[in-house]
């Protein structure tokens, strides 16, 4: 277990790929499925209540004076991988299938993430209240911005999104973000104090919409519809994505000439994608029966983030230890 954890891989990792076997192995099916149903629904709703109560406005303001940092991680989160995605899955989409293309395209447009970018951005010893702020920022713009990108790319696909998703999208996500704003002077404090709470919510109502889709897949025989073939290629394609985008991010911030704290924060703000923010959002906006193939780019993009970021940060730590040492992203 040391050895996994010093490359990456935790015990929540494996919790994931078992609740992804255990969809597909045994999924929840009839009233089992339905009582699942409205548990993901309420989980996912604390889950987006939590997050508004947890953001502190004052962060975000502050970290906004740093402007250049915060649009060029605006950029490369919500303008650079989603171009990036579309060149993507004009190369890659015949091997991939509808539904999994539709899926990279989805990964390309959602948030950062918050916790591990984060946490690896101050591991790498990069500027820590300026990744706050990006990743809070990505986060707080891409509840409407990455549902709005979805109902374009769709549009332009001959597509749409129904009103349902719509108003699904309102209620379980942008509601429940609103009212914990609205409540965070009352509760903000007791939500800090009470880290295992907010980190329980946070994995458990993963688990849950992870098992949920993959059992809906597998009930639906969505899964006899992906040949092995097409996931290998799902699994090489995100490599090279995630390749590609940690390349630009690492170019930029030479480029840009940031200092080294700063590229620490484009390179781990910028590259990464939100699986929390990600997979409710999905089954808000996808049928159940196909979501788990759309998530399916996620779930491999954010396991692959997690360990290259892991390691990177690691190294970083690592050099910059070293008095002689250039400080390198």
């Amino acid at each position: 277990m040391g050895f996994l954890k010093r490359i990456g891989i935790d015990s929540y990792m494996m919790m994931l790929v078992a609740t992804v076997l255990l969809g597909v192995i045994l999924p929840a099916q009839g009233m089992a499925a339905t009582g699942l149903k409205y548990v993901t629904y309420w989980a996912v709703a604390l889950l987006f209540f939590l997050y508004g109560a947890k953001l502190d406005p004052a962060s975000v303001r502050a970290g906004l004076l740093n402007w250049r940092l915060q649009g060029l991680t605006f950029a490369a989160t919500y303008v650079v991988i989603p171009l990036l995605g579309l060149a993507v899955v004009a190369i890659f989409g015949g091997l991939l299938g509808p539904q999994v293309t539709l899926g990279v395209l989805f990964l390309a447009v959602l948030p950062s993430t918050v916790q591990s970018s984060i946490a690896f951005t101050g591991m790498a010893g990069g500027n820590v209240p300026a990744a706050i702020c990006a990743a809070s920022l990505s986060n707080l713009i891409g509840v409407a911005l990455t549902p709005a990108l979805v109902a374009l790319m769709l549009h332009q696909d001959g597509g749409g999104i129904s009103m349902d998703a719509v108003v699904k999208i309102g209620t379980q996500i942008l509601l429940p973000f609103v009212l914990g704003q609205l409540l965070r002077p009352v509760i903000g404090e007791f939500v800090k104090r009470h880290r295992t709470l907010t980190l329980t919510v946070d994995r458990g109502s993963i688990l849950l919409i992870v098992y949920s889709a993959f059992s809906a897949g597998t009930t639906s025989g969505l899964w006899n519809e992906i040949p092995v073939q097409s996931l290998i290629a799902l699994i090489l394609v995100i490599l090279v994505f995630l390749g590609t985008v940690f390349g630009l991010m690492t170019a930029a911030g030479r480029v840009f000439g940031l200092p080294y704290e700063d590229r620490a924060v484009l390179f781990f703000c910028g590259s990464t994608k939100s699986l929390a923010s990600g997979l409710p959002i999905a089954t808000a906006l996808f049928p159940a029966a196909t979501v788990g193939a759309t998530v399916l780019p996620v779930l491999v993009y954010h396991m692959s983030q997690l360990l290259i970021c892991a390691m990177v940060a690691q190294a970083s730590a690592r050099r910059r230890a070293r008095p002689d040492a250039a400080m390198v992203s």
